[in-house]
């Protein structure tokens, strides 16, 4: 996002802005001009304009910035809606991914105000806050996100649009912890993982983007594949850092790719449940690997266990590097 700010700033330079609407000013120098302010009455010029720094100051309210401050102190309006009145065609994208950034940075808030949001957590073998902060795990109560981001000044519509709304209006995630799915610097998408009653698992709509935190470990000669983001929070804890995951156990193109980016071992963790869907999945994922040249070998966890249930039921890193040395192709 700031990069496209800098772009619609490089567009449109503060003075050409300001002359849009009618403020004039004389030279005051080789960069500078002086006028009037337009953010309040006065009768003496103290309003300058620095057009190769392209920002402004007045020495008599006291008030500077760049244009979006500009846009936002003579207009009433957030950073957000101010982008939209600059430039409304280009700035969609932005927004979504403001708002998706605001939300996620709300949840994380919510997280140490909700009891039962941290005994889920530790139910699920999580309790290190370094490693819960550094995933920027968030809660999402219900009933409250709607009217926070409005206040930031996000739009209902942009709100709905995002998924971040169901129909009716209500919060799409209630009583839910959050993690936020990253594509370089920008959230994608939230996953929502139910502490309720609830379908455990939700997205908001959209793509899911890449694999997760796949640019701590692209470089790595071996990487651990799991299926679910607290199978990756558990093994993360227990000191493997070479992890990734797939957020399901059906990797869209772009992951896929991923993997086959280099040569590397990928280690197949998916869950070992009763259907033997896991299993199945790790089987025909290893197959395709193995097309491209990718060496890949299936961990076979107890029955009935996840890494994170295997942590859990009292396995050590010890116990996992074992089943890892103990995976076949």
């Amino acid at each position: 996002m700031g990069e496209d700010v800098e772009a619609l700033k490089r567009r449109l330079p503060l003075l050409d802005y300001l002359r849009q609407q009618n403020w004039t000013g004389r030279s005051a120098g080789r960069w500078e001009y002086v006028g009037l302010c337009p953010l309040h009455e006065e009768t003496r010029p103290s309003f300058y304009v620095n057009t190769r720094k392209n920002v402004f100051y007045c020495h008599g309210c006291g008030r500077g910035g760049d244009l979006i401050r500009f846009v936002q102190l003579s207009r009433h309006l957030s950073f957000c809606q101010s982008l939209v009145c600059l430039d409304p065609q280009t700035t969609s994208e932005d927004g979504s991914r403001a708002v998706l950034e605001q939300a996620a940075a709300s949840y994380r808030q919510q997280l140490d105000h909700y009891p039962e949001a941290l005994s889920y957590l530790n139910q699920r073998g999580l309790e290190d806050p370094i490693l819960i902060k550094e995933l920027e795990i968030g809660y999402a109560p219900g009933g409250c996100l709607r009217r926070h981001l409005t206040a930031q000044g996000h739009s209902f519509d942009l709100l709905r649009q995002v998924g971040l709304l169901n129909g009716n209006g209500s919060d799409a995630f209630y009583q839910r912890i959050v993690f936020p799915l990253r594509q370089g610097q920008h959230v994608v998408n939230l996953y929502g993982r139910s502490i309720g009653a609830a379908f455990a698992h939700r997205f908001l709509p959209g793509s899911k983007g890449g694999l997760y935190a796949w640019e701590k470990v692209r470089h790595c000669p071996e990487v651990i594949l799991v299926e679910g983001l607290f199978d990756y929070a558990a093994l993360r804890q227990a000191g493997f850092h070479n992890v990734t995951c797939s957020l399901g156990t059906h990797l869209n193109g772009g992951q896929f790719r991923q993997l086959c980016n280099g040569p590397r071992t990928v280690y197949l963790t998916f869950d070992v449940d009763a259907n033997q869907s896991g299993q199945l999945a790790a089987e025909l994922l290893a197959h395709r690997l193995d097309a491209k040249g990718i060496a890949a070998r299936r961990v076979h966890l107890p029955q009935g266990h996840d890494p994170d249930s295997f942590f859990v039921a009292g396995g050590d890193a010890h116990q996992f590097q074992s089943l890892l040395e103990a995976a076949q192709p």
